[in-house]
């Protein structure tokens, strides 16, 4: 298996078990390393072209704004996804799903044929409906069972990172 491990991950202000606290690395980014050191494959970053704001609540708000509308905010980059059958994603839940910059890098592949293996990071919410959504959108690709990482847990989330991962490799 050939694999992309591709992710959206915020740093700075981010809520963490109900206070904000300010992240150097964002939680997500930190469980796809994990799962690059389990079964290999190319990290790449979901970069939005307009970074969201740093008040982690201002950032809800262009979040759920941007669910409304079914944004598809632009990103920086667009790597090419010829190569690889599988597509770690990586993002946290925001309002129940993927943020809206990660549908942008979906749409921007070719997704037909690829196995989409989601995972998340968040508050409580676990997948929310993303894997529901990412179905739906992206019916050529086959979207597997995701993994569900509490934001808090994040760090030490290594070996159930890895767990996970290797069922798909």
């Amino acid at each position: 298996m050939k694999a992309l491990i591709a992710y959206y991950s915020r740093t700075g202000e981010n809520c963490s078990s109900g206070s904000i606290r300010k992240l150097a690395q964002g939680n997500t980014e930190r469980v796809a390393e994990f799962i690059q050191e389990a079964v290999g494959g190319d990290l790449f970053e979901i970069k939005p072209e307009k970074e969201y704001p740093e008040d982690y609540y201002e950032t809800c708000d262009v979040a759920k704004q941007e669910l409304r509308q079914k944004a598809r905010p632009a990103i920086k980059e667009v790597p090419d996804a010829s190569g690889y059958d599988a597509i770690f994603l990586g993002y946290p839940n925001w309002w129940g799903t993927c943020p809206m910059v990660v549908f942008t890098f979906l749409g921007a592949i070719d997704t037909a044929g690829k196995r989409i293996i989601p995972f998340c990071t968040n508050e409580g919410s676990g997948m929310g409906r993303s894997e529901k959504d990412l179905m739906a959108l992206y019916p050529e690709a086959t979207v597997e069972k995701g993994l569900s990482i509490h934001g808090t847990e994040a760090a030490h989330a290594q070996a159930a990172a890895a767990a996970w991962a290797r069922k798909f490799a």
